[in-house]
């Protein structure tokens, strides 16, 4: 799998020189697997440019097929949506996944964001692309199969609400290569849930929430976000090979976010992760899986 990041913010997109090297869009993440298909984890406004690059190609013809995966629907995951140029084009076909207990909850979450009063849209059933939508079945030990990769999902708590964490494995010439997205965890006391760590476990690469350093997420508790102490224990504990940092508070400037990155890989080698890679995402980043 080929990973690419479009938006590694957190809340609201961040734009401006401060924020250049990471990038300013919301969170959204493209993977390419081997077989050749298109994933894409949350829609922020990470989507917009990702959009504008895959014009260039199938989706510009309207030959394209993608599988759109959304942890929770906070506008900063699915913001980006009605201005995805690929859904606009007839011929191109997307099943979205998320949060709900039916498509048709579904469907209310995304076309409440198109309402007259916040979109021109005013609706889905405008768009010229087909749409099938699908709510994650969260039962215990619940997977499924789509565009070649068997898929598992565990509700991380988030402040008030809940985040649907996704592990996405391909098996490729008999090797399993496995990454799980776990964007906006705020775990009690941050203490990760064991049915978290059961997903996270042995994963290649574990894209966590780091929304703050330790001293921020006290001040912030009710939010539900992770801080960088928090992703790099869960990596350590779930002995995953690679660990990537993202959702960078929307204040964070690159130098605060060049910080965090260290101060992780100090955490990393303290919590007995010296052999985890760490990485901290940036909007254009690609990592092969």
């Amino acid at each position: 799998m080929e990973v690419t990041f479009f938006g590694v913010r957190g809340s609201i997109p961040a734009p401006g020189p401060e924020t250049n090297r990471y990038g300013g869009n919301t969170s959204c993440v493209a993977i390419r697997t081997h077989g050749g298909s298109l994933v894409i984890l949350d829609a922020g406004t990470g989507m917009v440019p990702l959009g504008r690059q895959l014009m260039a190609g199938e989706f510009g013809s309207g030959h394209g097929r993608a599988a759109i995966f959304i942890s929770h629907a906070h506008w900063d995951h699915i913001q980006g949506f009605p201005f995805f140029a690929p859904i606009f084009v007839p011929g191109n076909r997307f099943t979205i996944y998320g949060p709900g207990r039916s498509s048709n909850m579904l469907e209310g979450i995304l076309e409440g964001q198109m309402n007259p009063h916040f979109s021109p849209l005013y609706t889905m059933r405008n768009l010229g692309a087909t749409i099938e939508l699908a709510a994650v079945n969260l039962d215990e030990d619940e997977e499924f199969v789509e565009s070649g990769l068997l898929v598992r999902c565990f509700l991380n708590p988030h402040g008030t609400t809940k985040a649907i964490a996704y592990r996405l494995e391909e098996e490729v010439d008999g090797q399993l290569h496995s990454l799980v997205y776990a964007s906006d965890a705020g775990y009690a006391e941050s203490a990760p849930p064991e049915g978290a760590l059961a997903l996270y476990r042995g994963a290649d690469l574990l894209i966590h929430d780091s929304t703050y350093t330790p001293e921020d997420q006290v001040l912030r508790v009710a939010r539900g976000f992770s801080s960088v102490a928090d992703a790099a224990r869960c990596a350590a504990r779930a002995g995953v090979k690679h660990l990537a940092l993202t959702h960078y508070d929307q204040d964070y400037s690159d130098e605060v976010v060049d910080a965090l990155a260290e101060r992780g890989r100090r955490l990393l080698d303290e919590e007995g992760g010296k052999e985890i890679r760490l990485t901290a995402a940036r909007e254009g980043l690609t990592i092969s899986v």
